[in-house]
């Protein structure tokens, strides 16, 4: 047990068979391990490898956890962590708090590294992004089978100054979920498939979500490709506003660019009423592929609230079937320049 320490290095020690924690790092500034490498029994509970609370400055990288709870707890109270090339299993991941099914949740941290890491087969969500400030996460590779429903790769929620960049998603459900509050949002180089696509909001009462850019991605054989969904009965104003998607290549997707706001994932809402969602400066560049429906572009807005300031510039996406893609357009006027296919909307 480490405990308020100031500018320790540990490198090159072993652990096993710990009866609680194997090692703990409590209220210490500028904690750095390396080559660490813990071993207990699968079936052994509450023997976490590391365990992380009150620290500020925390870099851990090239280590080994087989353990029977969690490879690394990140508990409370900590700032500016690092964890780099951690390879995990057995146990239970990396996890921000115990009490969820994600394989990794990160909540209320500041300046926080994630490189390099791995999650298989996630019984929810494979990691939560919440309530963070300027969260970077790079090499992440997440896979789940086509068919297993709610395994998010990553989700996001009422965070400020995240970017994720060069990782693989294959899984169930969205690779990239962009839920509410969040802000100055970058996705750059994911590899998106199988699975929903980026998407973003979904629930009623989301709070705003502005400053999002996606950009040199590519997604292969999902069931959608850039889809914002909105309620359709929304009870209150909320704003979804400033996002750039460009230089996408869609590989056999279906509905590769969506604006949805008579969102329902139910079979019956309960109301008719127009979504309060104000969606405006949405903007489409450079994307590039295959559509596995015949409707490539799909932009139904809100009657009560129509679309403001969409663009699409340089989009084309052909047909995997027969015959050429076409667009949908419904209380939006968008603004159009170069390749358009399909044709723009009448």
């Amino acid at each position: 047990m480490l405990v308020n320490l100031n500018n320790t290095i540990v490198n090159d020690i072993k652990s096993v068979n710990s009866k609680f924690f194997h090692i703990g790092v409590l209220g210490c500034q500028n904690f750095q391990g390396s080559g660490i490498k813990i071993t207990a029994p699968a079936e052994s509970p509450n023997t976490d490898g590391i365990h992380l609370e009150r620290n500020s400055g925390v870099t851990i990288t090239n280590s080994e956890i087989a353990t029977g709870d969690d490879c690394v707890s990140v508990g409370q109270g900590n700032s500016h962590v690092t964890l780099n090339g951690i390879r995990c299993g057995p146990g239970h991941g990396i996890r921000r708090y115990l009490s969820c099914l994600q394989s990794l949740m990160l909540v209320n941290l500041n300046n926080t590294i994630v490189n390099d890491i791995k999650s298989v087969n996630s019984k929810f969500f494979h990691i939560g992004v919440l309530g963070c400030q300027n969260f970077q996460g790079s090499g992440i590779k997440i896979t789940a089978p086509a068919e297993s429903p709610n395994t998010d790769g990553i989700h996001l929620e009422r965070n400020s100054g995240v970017t994720i960049t060069n990782s693989e998603i294959a899984t169930g459900d969205d690779c990239v979920s962009v839920g509410q509050g969040n802000s100055h949002v970058t996705l750059n180089g994911i590899r998106c498939g199988p699975g929903h696509g980026i998407s973003l909001g979904r629930y009623k009462n989301e709070m705003d979500v502005q400053g999002l850019i996606v950009q040199d991605c590519s997604l292969t054989d999902t069931d959608n490709g850039l889809r914002i969904k909105t309620w359709a009965n929304s009870p209150t104003s909320s704003v979804c506003a400033n996002m750039t998607f460009e230089n996408i290549v869609m590989n056999n997707v279906a509905n590769p660019i969506i604006i949805d706001q008579t969102y329902c994932p139910y079979a019956n809402c309960g109301t008719s009423a127009s979504s309060k969602v104000k969606i405006s400066d949405i903007h489409f560049r450079n994307i590039t592929g295959t559509s596995k429906t015949p409707v490539a572009v799909n932009l139904e807005c809100s009657q009560g609230i129509p679309c403001e300031k969409v663009s699409l510039q340089d989009v084309d996406l052909k047909f995997t079937g027969q015959n050429s893609t076409f667009a949908t357009c419904l209380n939006v006027k968008a603004q159009y320049s170069g390749t358009q296919n399909p044709p723009p909307c009448q």
